[in-house]
C-alpha cells in the first residue's frame, strides 16, 4: 500500500485551519487504510471523500446529540409527538440516545444505557451494540467494554476502516472509473450515509482527493 502524505491529506481538505489536523490524523488514516484493504489511489480517494465529509474535516468523531424539542420534533416526528415529551429530552444527549437507541442494533432497553453507551462514534460513526461487538471481534479492538477508544484517533480511524471494507465499498471503489463512476460513488455514499445527503460536497472532497493521491477520474 501506498502511504498518503501529510501533504496530501492536508490537500484533500478545504478549512484554512487543518494543517495541524492532517499532521495528527496522516498516522491513524494509514493504519487503518493498511488494515481495512483500503489499497491503491481509488480506493483509498473514496474512503478520505467520504471520511471528510462524515467527520466534518477530521473535526467530529463523537455524535452530536444535543437538540432543541423543536428539532428533536422534526427529526424523530414518531418519537416526539409533542412538545411536552420532546423537552424530557432536549438538551440531554445521554438521556436521548437511550431512547432513541433503545431495543435496536442489539442495545437494551432504554434503563440499560445502552443507547448511550453505544452512541455514534468514529469517523464514519459505528452506532449500536451489534456494529460495536462486530467490530471488535473482527478488528481485536476491546471496544465493547471500552467504547470511548472510537474518539481515539487509532480506533476512531479504524472503526470506519472496518465498516468500509464490511460494506463492501473496495469492491465499489475499485469501479470508480468510466461512465459509471458517478452512479458507483452515489452507491458508496448511500450504503455509509443511507441516503445521499451531501452529494455535491461528497463529490468535490472526491475530486480533490483524486487530484491529490494521482488517481483517476
Amino acid at each position: 500500500m501506498n502511504e498518503i502524505t501529510q501533504q496530501q491529506l492536508r490537500s484533500i481538505m478545504i478549512a484554512p485551519d487543518a494543517d495541524t489536523r492532517a499532521g495528527h490524523w496522516v498516522a491513524a488514516l494509514n493504519d487503518c487504510m493498511r488494515a481495512g484493504a483500503i489499497a491503491g489511489a481509488a480506493r483509498q480517494a473514496a474512503f478520505l471523500a467520504q471520511v471528510m465529509v462524515e467527520s466534518s474535516e477530521l473535526r467530529r468523531v463523537d455524535e452530536a446529540l444535543s437538540y432543541t424539542a423543536e428539532r428533536l420534533r422534526q427529526v424523530w416526528p414518531p418519537r416526539f409527538p409533542s412538545d411536552e415529551v420532546a423537552e424530557r429530552y432536549a438538551r440531554n444527549p445521554r438521556a436521548l440516545a437511550n431512547y432513541v437507541y433503545a431495543g435496536r442494533m442489539g442495545n437494551g432497553d432504554e434503563a440499560s444505557g445502552d443507547g448511550w453507551r453505544f452512541h455514534g462514534r468514529g469517523l464514519i460513526q459505528l452506532t449500536g451494540r451489534d456494529n460495536y461487538a462486530a467490530f471488535a471481534r473482527a478488528m481485536q479492538v476491546d471496544a465493547v467494554a471500552n467504547p470511548d477508544l472510537l474518539l481515539e484517533p487509532a480506533g476512531a480511524a479504524l472503526s470506519a476502516a472496518w465498516f468500509w471494507q464490511s460494506k463492501g465499498l473496495n469492491e465499489l471503489a475499485d469501479q470508480l472509473d468510466g461512465a459509471q463512476a458517478d452512479q458507483r460513488f452515489e452507491q458508496i455514499t448511500r450504503r455509509i450515509n443511507g441516503g445521499t445527503l451531501g452529494l455535491d460536497v461528497r463529490r468535490a472532497y472526491w475530486l480533490r482527493a483524486r487530484n491529490a493521491l494521482g488517481a483517476g477520474a
